[in-house]
């Protein structure tokens, strides 16, 4: 049985549980204010080549086309005998990429075959322009916020998929132990690993990184005893993780949503060669179509049926950069997707202590455009985050200030500072490496997505100042989520307790007793209980986050209008609106603005 005692906050949990049932209001609202305005009636384009059409823009545009089940070669036959380009396959979503001229778009919309067309999109890294120049100093701050200090896991024997700018070797990655490297800015295959960009080196050491050149010698008790131990300060969250390093962005943190596609498909193809368990994705595009066409966010969902566990980033779109207003619904592609585990940023203010935690000012909020689902599923560390810097990577040369000295003053500055969502899907993706540790540790069978994100998201710290639409669940426990982990059987028959020990649902934290939010958002419904102490359906792994399940009595539904008693809360302030973003269509690489609108109620 389980204990329970008194809790700060407990009240933190009635907020979540309320606010978040009433989010179930905004699918339709958003549908309607924007969905079928984005674009004509029966179109298959998205918003971006609907308004090219429409404005007989005849310029060539790069374009996914998605077509009928088993009908993919026909349709690309007739795009080849219009004089267009076909450039790549995506065979598990019935899809390719081509290169057509912008007067023949209407002849793949007419096209029966043809299920939907969306632009090719430009894909960035969600690192922010956080340009503080103040970092901690403390000896494992990151693993102290999250509670693992004293942990026993390190993602030993965890495969983790970094689909990102690629990856710089150095002896705070292990290198010998099977790291590998693909680029798919060329052709995909295995080569000498490089990142010209940085980001997605500094995304693989916040995962897996030794912090080998930050090592200090501290004393700690033993009990009782003090001893010495050496720790290292700048180390990832499972340092024994591998990783499997997939580039697709450029060296200036640009690349093609195909690029993307194609990684996936590899990852999915090669899962159990390559032993992958996890795929992070700190990148995205704009939102341009509902996520049921959207192929990146239809790629996550077929990775996640296949076993992989999906973390992805919300976005950098939480604050316009002039004003500083506060803006909601700026959840990023493939963040939007259902089944994925989207990662917002809060800033820790350099301290262990959750009291003072709030959610980043330029992480994206929810609701995610057109599905109007809860989004971000969580939020955790991303602000001022240090990890390995790409020597070789553009982000180290060009920004010096965020360079950080490891322990040798006779070396090259090791370590670079960065913030952003992107930071904070690192940081989550080494949870659940530690997670899947910790699981396979006591038992055969493995943990499903589902089950993870169920576990990220009830073990979840609640953030005081932040609404559900901006923390999600709230932030991340790596000491809960681990403990949970490690006490669940994924092999104890559907309907039944698989808890194979007693459990407590709090977590000591620089002192501090703190409850876990002991809810899961499935959509925009909120369970709560001991839905995550039983094995449910809807753990399972072919089902998609969100859709309709029997859950019992473990449900509290909700029909209050808590969000339009007060729009000012996130209705005026939306950052997609009818605009779009100004990254060239998608047809070519470059920065990205936003462009605010209003929701109408």
């Amino acid at each position: 049985m389980n204990e329970w005692i008194p809790v700060r906050d407990r009240s933190r949990r009635v907020w979540l549980l309320t606010a978040t049932l009433v989010a179930a209001l905004l699918c339709p609202v958003v549908n309607q204010a924007h969905g079928p305005d984005a674009t004509k009636k029966g179109s298959k384009l998205d918003r971006v080549l609907q308004k090219a059409s429409d404005e007989g823009d005849t310029s060539p545009k790069r374009v996914i086309v998605r077509a009928r089940p088993g009908r993919s070669a026909d349709v690309a036959d007739r795009v080849k005998k219009r004089g267009d380009r076909v450039e790549t396959d995506h065979r598990r979503l019935e899809a390719f990429t081509a290169t057509v001229r912008g007067e023949d778009l209407q002849a793949l919309n007419a096209d029966p075959d043809v299920e939907g067309v969306s632009v090719d999109a430009v894909v960035t890294a969600d690192g922010s322009e956080d340009n503080s120049s103040r970092y901690s100093d403390a000896q494992n701050l990151l693993t102290a916020s999250l509670g693992l200090v004293n942990t026993e896991y390190d993602g030993d024997q965890v495969g983790v998929a970094v689909i990102d700018s690629g990856l710089e070797q150095s002896e705070d990655l292990s290198g010998g132990r099977a790291d590998r490297f693909f680029d798919f800015t060329t052709d995909g295959r295995a080569a000498h690993p490089y990142d010209d960009y940085g980001h997605g080196t500094h995304v693989a050491t916040l995962i897996a990184g030794r912090g080998k050149d930050s090592e200090v010698e501290v004393i700690r008790l033993n009990k009782g005893k003090p001893i010495k131990v050496t720790v290292a300060r700048f180390s990832g969250v499972a340092p024994k993780a591998r990783v499997i390093s997939l580039k697709v962005l450029d060296e200036n943190g640009g690349g093609y949503t195909s690029s993307v596609l194609q990684a996936i498909e590899f990852a999915i193809e090669n899962r159990d060669k390559l032993k992958i368990d996890v795929i992070n994705l700190s990148l995205g595009h704009p939102v341009y179509e509902s996520p049921d066409t959207d192929p990146l966010v239809r790629a996550v969902e077929d990775a996640v049926r296949a076993g992989i566990i999906v973390v992805a980033s919300a976005g950098n779109y939480g604050m316009n950069q002039e004003t500083g207003a506060i803006g909601y619904a700026g959840i990023t592609s493939p963040g939007n997707a259902p089944s994925a585990i989207t990662v917002g940023a809060l800033d820790t203010q350099d301290t262990a202590d959750h009291d003072d935690d709030t959610v980043a000012t330029y992480s994206s909020r929810g609701p995610a455009w057109y599905s109007g689902l809860v989004k971000p599923d969580i939020v955790a560390p991303g602000s001022r985050l240090v990890a390995v810097g790409a020597f070789g990577g553009k982000l180290y040369n060009t920004h010096p200030e965020r360079r950080v000295m490891g322990e040798r003053a006779d070396k090259k500055p090791r370590y670079l500072r960065l913030s952003g969502t992107s930071m904070a899907a690192a940081v989550t993706t080494g949870v659940v490496a530690l997670m899947i540790e910790a699981n396979r540790h006591a038992h055969d069978v493995p943990l499903t997505p589902n089950a993870v994100k169920a576990i990220l998201e009830y073990t979840a710290l609640p953030v005081a100042s932040a609404d559900p639409l901006s923390q999600g669940a709230g932030g991340l426990n790596g000491d809960g989520a681990v403990r949970l982990a490690e006490k669940i059987d994924p092999g104890a028959p559907v309907g039944t307790w698989w808890l194979d020990g007693p459990l407590s649902p709090w977590t000591v934290i620089d002192g501090d007793t703190l409850a876990w939010s002991q809810t899961v958002v499935w959509g925009n419904t909120v369970v709560w209980g001991n839905s995550v102490y039983e094995n449910r359906v809807a753990w399972g792994q072919t089902v998609v986050w969100g859709t309709t399940v029997v859950w019992g009595s473990t449900v509290v539904w909700g029909a209050t209008d808590l969000v339009w008693d007060d729009p000012s809360i996130w209705s005026q302030t939306v950052v997609w609106g009818n605009s779009l973003l100004g990254t060239a269509n998608g047809t070519t690489l470059g920065p990205t603005t936003v462009v605010w609108g209003n929701v109408e109620r």
